[in-house]
């Protein structure tokens, strides 16, 4: 089961995160997601847990509780929708870089 996990301090390592946790049970994964021009982390990332009575356990657990004075927001992950594109992608109609400007 992936796992959301919200509002991250911008101190917490994915080693942190991972032994958080690991005290419900087994993890495969730990990604905390960083900005891609500065590297810092964009305070969010995701944990995967094989077991989902684990992950519902953790998510039960850690959900408002606090990892270096942030409280965690915690929810099963939702897939991104299709089609849906990263920040920043793709062409915007007007006034985009090099294009044609309409007054």
């Amino acid at each position: 089961m992936n796992i959301y996990v919200g509002n991250l301090s911008h101190q917490v390592t994915e080693e942190d995160l991972r032994q958080t946790f690991e005290a419900f049970g087994e993890v495969a994964s730990v990604k905390i997601i960083k900005d891609k021009y500065s590297g810092e982390s964009r305070g969010f990332g995701f944990v995967e847990m094989p077991t989902r009575t684990e992950a519902e356990s953790a998510i039960t657990g850690l959900k408002d509780k606090e990892l270096k004075d942030r409280r965690l927001n915690v929810n099963e992950a939702r897939p991104r929708p299709e089609g849906r594109r990263g920040p920043g992608g793709g062409a915007r109609r007007g006034g985009g870089r090099g294009g044609r400007r309409r007054f």
